[in-house]
Order: C-alpha cells, then structure tokens, then sequence
C-alpha cells in the first residue's frame, strides 16, 4: 500500500507531521496522488494558521494518536467558548 493511501484514511485529522526539513502539528485536508493539503494548527494561539502542498515523497514521520496530540485536542476543546444553554 502506497503511503498516499494510507494517508487518505486520517484526512480531517489532527496529526504531527515531518517533511524534508520542517515538522508540525495540522490537519490533513486532502491527500491526491503525488501530493497532500496540509492545514498547520499553531499550538501557540489554538489556531490553524497556513495550508501548504507537500509531496508526498517528502514525508519523513506522520504521528496520529498520542499524548502530544491528545493534550493539544484537550487544550483546544478548552479553550472554545461555553455554549449558552438558555438560548438553545
């Protein structure tokens, strides 16, 4: 199995990523035959931040579950605003 294909099964999720000589948190948006859109989160500010194109054959690491990704899923969910049940 190709690694594009595999990569096409955690599209819409937060992974860690590294590719030739950069690494980040994001989200994998869409996965094509010779590349990938990949959504950078900012774990500064809990916001994602830039999309760019990486070739597939430049991917070095791809971490999708763990303690790491885990607490910055945890510090997101926190950091959204409470929904007011009144107005529901």
């Amino acid at each position: 199995m190709r690694l594009a294909d595999k990569l096409k099964l955690f599209e819409k999720q937060l992974v860690f990523m590294k590719w030739g000589s950069s690494e980040g948190y994001g989200r994998i948006n869409y996965v094509g035959y010779d590349f990938l859109e990949f959504e950078v989160f900012d774990t500064d500010i809990l916001e994602y931040t830039d999309k760019i194109m990486i070739n597939v054959q430049l991917i070095l690491e791809v971490v999708v579950k763990g303690s790491d990704i885990s607490r910055i899923l945890a510090e997101y969910s926190a950091s959204l605003p409470d929904h007011d049940k009144d107005n529901v």
